[in-house]
């Protein structure tokens, strides 16, 4: 009965140094990195050619002529 005795006593003084080992665990948030986004430099081209290509079709237009025989 000792030899089950001193097992438990054994496990339980190891068990509870691992416990209590160590000190409290403080976690501490940093705050998150400001992303600032830049503006794009060649933000002008993409309305110039949409602008272009509505003058081409505008201009360009429909050449079909239509003729009515007889």
């Amino acid at each position: 009965m000792t030899k089950i005795a001193a097992s438990i006593l054994a496990l339980t003084l190891a068990f509870s140094s691992a416990v209590s080992a160590g000190g409290p665990v403080v976690v501490v948030e940093e705050g998150q990195p400001e992303v600032v986004a830049e503006s794009p430099r060649s933000g002008w081209i993409v309305p110039v050619l949409v602008g272009l290509v509505l003058v081409c079709a505008i201009a360009c237009g429909d050449d079909n002529e239509t003729t009515t025989q007889p």
